[in-house]
Order: structure tokens, then C-alpha cells, then sequence
């Protein structure tokens, strides 16, 4: 989807189809939001059914294994991403906690194997929006200015934004019904 044509459609459905981030100016905070057209229970399950999760998250040219899933409250995670083959291959390790889990929210932690003492506490919350929609807001707190900032510059948007098409995709397939 082009960015004229995402911004169409924007307009036309008054919903968020592509993510908006944001920097929060006075507290080391990142939030996104995005619309799905899904109930709350089908974006809930794309976030805790490791057979799906896996199908979905991150940029298109990474292709993710789940080490560990215990997606529930007190409950933990483990997933590498790798981009290639053989011995050019890279892969990226990403572990955090469930620290809490219901059909309404999820707070994790999430830390990046590649840099560990950055831990960010995650909130997702997902609010039905009728008509078949629903909107996640997610919000990521990290432990300074600096670090929100690597992480804003790291491609994140790019990957955000390409993981949540390929949901759009398994949800118009009913794949997370």
C-alpha cells in the first residue's frame, strides 16, 4: 500500500490503518496506535498464540522462532528473529515477562538480546471500536531519553508497520478467528 493510498484510506474508513507512533516529550515513553478489523478477543490472540505471533511480528525480511511462550499472567517469552541463511545469517534475540494477561490488556516486558539493560515495560490495550473494529494502543516506557530515541532510530516504525500488515493479512483470511 502505497502512503497516498494508506492515507485514503485513512480518510475514507476514519479508522488508523497504518501506526501512528509517538514520542512522548516529557517521560522516555513511545506510543502506538493502530485499527485492526478484528474483535478485541482475534488482536488478543495474535498476541499470545505463539504459532500466530510468529507468522506476523516484525519487518517482512525476518522470519521468527518461538524459543518460549507462556502467555499468561506471571508467564514469560523468548523469540529470535533471523534475516538469511546458512552462515550469513543474522539473528536477533528478543526475552521478556507476562506480567500480566486478560482480554482487555496485556503488560509485558521486552528486552532486545542485543542490548540487555534496556528493558521497556509494555501496556497494550485494546479498545472495540463497533463495526468490526478495534483499536490497539500500545505504550512502551524505557529507562531514558537516549534509549527511547535508539529505539525510535532502529527501524522501528518500519517493522511495526510491515509486522501489522501481515496481521491485517491473517485476519482478513480468518486465520486469527
Amino acid at each position: 500500500m502505497t502512503e497516498q493510498s494508506a492515507a485514503a484510506a485513512h480518510l475514507t474508513t476514519d479508522h488508523l490503518t497504518k501506526a501512528r507512533i509517538e514520542a512522548d516529550p516529557t517521560v522516555p515513553l513511545i506510543r502506538m496506535t493502530r485499527d485492526f478489523r478484528a474483535t478485541p478477543e482475534q488482536l488478543l490472540r495474535a498476541h499470545t498464540d505463539p504459532e500466530l505471533y510468529a507468522r506476523w511480528v516484525g519487518p517482512a525480511d525476518l522470519s521468527t522462532r518461538i524459543d518460549h511462550w507462556d502467555a499468561r499472567t506471571g508467564g514469560s517469552w523468548r523469540f529470535v528473529n533471523t534475516r538469511g541463511e546458512g552462515d550469513a545469517a543474522e539473528e536477533y534475540g528478543f526475552h521478556g515477562c507476562f506480567h500480566e494477561v486478560r482480554p482487555d490488556r496485556i503488560v509485558q516486558t521486552f528486552t532486545w538480546e542485543g542490548m540487555p539493560d534496556g528493558v521497556s515495560l509494555e501496556t497494550l490495550t485494546f479498545t472495540d471500536l463497533g463495526d468490526g473494529w478495534t483499536r490497539l494502543s500500545a505504550q512502551s516506557l524505557v529507562d531514558s531519553f537516549e534509549g527511547r530515541d535508539a529505539w525510535l532510530h532502529s527501524g522501528m516504525e518500519s517493522g511495526v508497520n510491515d509486522g501489522y500488515a501481515k496481521l491485517d493479512e491473517l485476519l482478513a483470511r480468518g486465520t486469527a478467528a
